[in-house]
């Protein structure tokens, strides 16, 4: 823009553009029916609230598919929305990567690219041998690692106490019931 700015020479950075004026005759372009073709739901004033996902009657593609069958609560652990990931690490990878006397934490196994994140619980795992002590602290551990840990003479601490398992109603299992014979006369107390 040349020259001083005044008034008189004042305009917008960028043109305004004119609303597209609808229904006004049919020499605009946009005459008869406005752009919205001939009948139907669409044509109609108000048709295009909506809700997301509906297809005007028809059966929905979110009713239509087949849904994730079984348990899906949160006590019905590695199933549904509340699935729970471990790293898996075995002892033989502590065997090939770390010195005797070290200590192996989450942040070391990072370190020693053994696993990719420190915000994942790490799972301890039996496979292999080990012959170096260690000291090693991990959220979870296998019975057969925690047996080659200590009896290659290392300390194997959990971060994370394991589940305590509520003991199953034995009367209903086959095993936990007692045989009754029905040739024996039944105790009675007189």
């Amino acid at each position: 823009m040349a020259g001083e700015l005044n008034l008189s020479n004042l305009q917008p950075a960028q043109a305004r553009k004119d609303r597209k004026r609808v229904g006004r005759g049919l020499g605009s372009g946009k005459g008869r029916y406005s752009g919205r073709g001939i009948k139907g739901q669409k044509s109609r004033a108000g048709s295009h609230m909506m809700r997301a996902g509906y297809e005007g009657g028809q059966m929905p593609l979110y009713m239509r598919t087949a849904k994730l069958r079984g348990n899906t609560s949160a006590d019905a652990m590695p199933v549904g929305p509340f699935r729970t990931y471990t790293q898996p690490v075995n002892v033989r990878d502590l065997e090939a990567r770390f010195e005797a006397g070290e200590d192996v934490t989450p942040e070391s196994l990072k370190a020693k690219g053994l696993i990719r994140s420190i915000r994942k619980d790490v799972k301890l795992l039996g496979v292999g041998d080990l012959t170096k002590t260690l000291s090693i602290t991990v959220h979870g551990a296998s019975a057969t690692a925690r047996e080659k840990v200590e009896a290659a003479g290392g300390t194997l601490t959990l971060l994370r106490e394991p589940k305590v398992r509520k003991p199953k109603n034995m009367k209903r299992r086959p095993e936990g019931r007692t045989k009754t014979d029905p040739t024996e006369p039944a105790d009675s107390e007189d």
